[in-house]
């Protein structure tokens, strides 16, 4: 009689989230649900920003993996909104190549997908990119 054994993943998992100027390297493996950022947690390194920490955990929690697995980041670049929503980008793409079920849950709700608006340059004769001058008729 055949047993089926569970396979556990040992390999590192890399991807890079990106988000206006800033960008995420994220590298993933099979633990016990810690989570560093910049070498620091999320508590520590987002404050008390608790909407921005729900939306870095959403791929995780989307896929109940916030005990399955230890996720270690860097961000650089951008403001800490920008950095956050880089590092979900990488944390749902390392999910996505960790297991392939993932990505029909991740897939829909946009997370797979890059935001890829960006600040819009400064045009010559403008205060900002679209911003004209105050007109004046006399």
């Amino acid at each position: 009689m055949a047993t089926k054994k569970t396979q556990i993943k040992t390999e590192k998992i890399y991807a890079t989230g990106k988000r206006k100027t800033a960008i995420a390297r994220v590298w993933l493996v099979a633990g016990s649900g810690k989570l560093s950022i910049n070498g620091v947690s999320l508590d520590t390194w987002l404050g008390g920003h608790e909407a921005i920490k729900m939306r870095v955990l959403q791929p995780l929690r989307l896929t109940k993996q916030e005990s399955a697995v230890d996720i270690t980041a860097s961000a650089i670049g951008g403001g800490y909104s920008a950095q956050a929503d880089a590092l979900r980008h990488g944390i749902s793409k390392a999910l996505s190549l960790f297991e392939a079920s993932f990505r029909p849950i991740l897939k829909p709700r946009g997370l797979l997908t890059r935001d890829s608006r960006v600040v819009e340059r400064k045009k010559y004769g403008k205060h900002k990119a679209r911003r004209s001058p105050q007109f004046s008729k006399r």
